[in-house]
């Protein structure tokens, strides 16, 4: 991939100081480690007392399938922990575009743009607002945020706008 640099997760180009803008994009969780311990054990205990109720009638296997209910639930709440686990950061210079981009496992990309060249693309719907923001320069194009909610999209856009705008002098 052109311009994309591997790199150890340690964050943006430490040796370069002082941008104009810098942020980190992290998906939001509304649930937090004490919240979801708290639904687990909800869950398990309504299950359990469920899976009784239907053993002591004599439908055993309903009893495995509660059992089955909770399991399958905790699996996908760690799978979601697991995916937010990624983020991006972008950053700002005269001179430059940062913009990494790390998986849930840690693995980064980086990829540099010139600010003088690399455009800010923003669609928007009506009713909902911004749908997706992208830097594109030179035939390549980079989702920027996608995990992010319509108003922190707003928010970002517009300050991440006036930086670009302020590179550019």
């Amino acid at each position: 991939m052109q311009n994309a640099v591997e790199e150890p997760d340690g964050g943006l180009s430490p040796a370069r100081e002082n941008p104009i803008f810098a942020a980190r994009l992290i998906p939001h969780r509304s649930l937090s480690k004490t919240g979801f311990i708290l639904l687990m054990l909800f869950v398990g205990v309504t299950c359990f007392a469920s899976g009784i109720l239907f053993l002591s009638m004599g439908a055993w296997p309903v009893f495995a399938f509660f059992g089955l209910d909770a399991l399958l639930i905790w699996g996908a709440f760690k799978l979601n922990y697991r995916s937010a686990r990624a983020f991006e950061e972008i950053a700002v210079w005269h001179d430059g575009i940062e913009f990494r981009q790390v998986s849930p496992a840690g693995r980064a990309q980086t990829h540099r743009f010139n600010p003088f060249w690399t455009r800010f693309v923003v669609e928007r719907h009506e009713e909902f607002g911004i749908m997706r923001m992208a830097l594109r320069e030179k035939g390549r194009e980079f989702d920027i945020g996608s995990f992010l909610n319509p108003p922190d999209r707003a928010s970002f856009a517009v300050a991440f706008d006036a930086a670009l705008a302020r590179a550019r002098l």
